[in-house]
Order: C-alpha cells, then structure tokens, then sequence
C-alpha cells in the first residue's frame, strides 16, 4: 500500500518540486536567446580558427590570433612585424586564370569546327 504518512507526501512533493524547477531552469537557460548567441558565436569562432589554420598552412604562413575586441588594436595594424607573402597565392590565381582562359578558348574552337 501507498505511504499516507502526510509529512512523507509533503517531502517527496517538496523535492519533486526542486527538481522540476532545476530542469525548467535549465531548458531556460539552454534556449535562451542570449545563450543560443554565445553557442553560436563560439562555434564560428572554432571553425573559422581551424579554417585559417588550414589555409595558413597550405599558404605557408602562420596566422596569429585576431585581437580580441576592446583591446584597441587597428585592422592595419595586424601585419605591422611581418606583412603576408602574398605571391603564393597571387601565383596560384594566375594559374587558374590561364587554364580558365584557355579551356574556355579549346571549347569555342571546337563548337565551331
């Protein structure tokens, strides 16, 4: 049978209650909007670090971490000890222009014939 004893009842309602409010606050706090941005901004965050990294990599230049903002720091002043090498990449457009180029030449050549 069923406990009856009242202050039992009351004690078991009384933790249910507690528990219920810790989930309810939790979900609220998981969907919250402001929340929902922080997660959100984090994770761009991450992947654009790691796609940087990538691209640094394949470039051969170490990127360094953007200044967090409020620090002050200009745009202009990121590259002020060591400006990028840009020829790789310069070199690499290059070269997919010419090739760009020069199929878009052999296909029209062959429509015509």
């Amino acid at each position: 049978m069923a406990d009856t004893d009242p202050d039992e009842l009351e004690r078991r309602i009384a933790q249910t209650r507690a528990e219920l409010a810790q989930t309810v606050d939790a979900i609220a706090d998981r969907v919250s909007p402001k929340r929902v941005a922080e997660r959100t901004v984090a994770d761009v965050r991450t992947r654009a670090g790691h796609f940087v990294a990538s691209v640094g990599d394949a470039l051969g230049v170490t990127p360094r971490p953007l200044p967090a903002a409020g620090d002050g720091a200009d745009a202009e002043r990121l590259w002020e000890e060591e400006p990028p090498n840009l020829a790789p990449v310069l070199i690499g457009l290059g070269a997919v222009l010419v090739v760009t180029a020069a199929v878009a030449l052999l296909r029209r050549r062959g429509r015509r014939r």
